[in-house]
């Protein structure tokens, strides 16, 4: 990994390959760019292999996703999709949210399954930091748009890459650390591997509330029924306790 671009490069060129089965954005989701000034992707690798995740700009050089998307700097690598092998940022820093347990799916621990990246070098100047509501309470019922760079077919590696974004409405239960949701329509819209880490945006996509970090589907499927976000109101001391430090450095 000693050359950025090319370890990147490696890493998604195993993703397109060699995709663990997985979905995202599936049912009526629409290639987007109206996010695309937000939203990077995050390639990670480790013992398990390589994946990638969806990452949202929230500093010059700190990226937000979701806490198991994060790994050791040296494994990380931040995409900057449409661009070629240079497309490719190292990260620096990572901070995963103290409220992560790993193990939460199988011990059913609370956890917060969110981290922050610093990347090597500033973002290129056509990635803009999102606007955060930082007050934001659902109600059942309420819309909200997510977006993500994940597969629109399961066990199909070759629909990742593509940032694509639908509408999901809030769903019981109501909870200040998880927002559920699900598609509205009842047309099996709903975010997957890939999408993790991704922006839940206000209905108007004006600024960001939640991210993704969990779904599930009918059956044995991993797609398109509920969708699980982290809320990042309750996380405001931790998030904004992080980038003062690294501000500082």
């Amino acid at each position: 990994m000693s050359k950025r671009s090319g370890a990147g490069a490696s890493i998604l060129l195993g993703l397109m390959c060699f995709a663990a089965p997985a979905a995202a954005l599936v049912g009526p989701a629409t290639q987007d760019a109206t996010f695309a000034p937000h939203v990077v992707m995050v390639l990670k690798r480790d013992a398990h292999g390589a994946g990638f995740c969806t990452g949202i700009v929230v500093a010059r050089d700190v990226i937000l996703t979701a806490a198991h998307c994060a790994a050791d700097a040296a494994n990380l690598r931040i995409h900057l999709p449409g661009g070629d092998a240079s497309g490719f940022i190292s990260v620096a820093q990572t901070a995963v949210n103290p409220g992560f347990r790993p193990d939460a799916p199988r011990t059913r621990e609370r956890s917060i399954d969110l981290a922050l990246l610093r990347t090597a070098s500033p973002l290129p100047a056509n990635l803009r930091p999102v606007a955060i509501d930082w007050a934001s309470v659902a109600q059942v019922g309420t819309h909200y748009q997510i977006a993500g760079f994940g597969l629109t077919r399961e066990q199909d590696g070759r629909t990742g890459g593509t940032l694509r974004s639908g509408t999901l409405a809030a769903r019981a239960p109501l909870s200040n650390i998880l927002l559920w949701a699900e598609d509205p329509q009842g047309k099996g819209l709903g975010a997957c591997t890939g999408d993790s880490g991704g922006p839940v945006f206000t209905a108007s996509g004006d600024s960001l509330v939640a991210v993704t970090v969990w779904s599930t589907g009918a059956g044995k499927k991993a797609c398109g029924a509920v969708t699980q976000a982290a809320w990042l109101a309750p996380q405001r001391g931790w998030f904004e306790s992080v980038l003062r430090g690294w501000s500082a450095r």
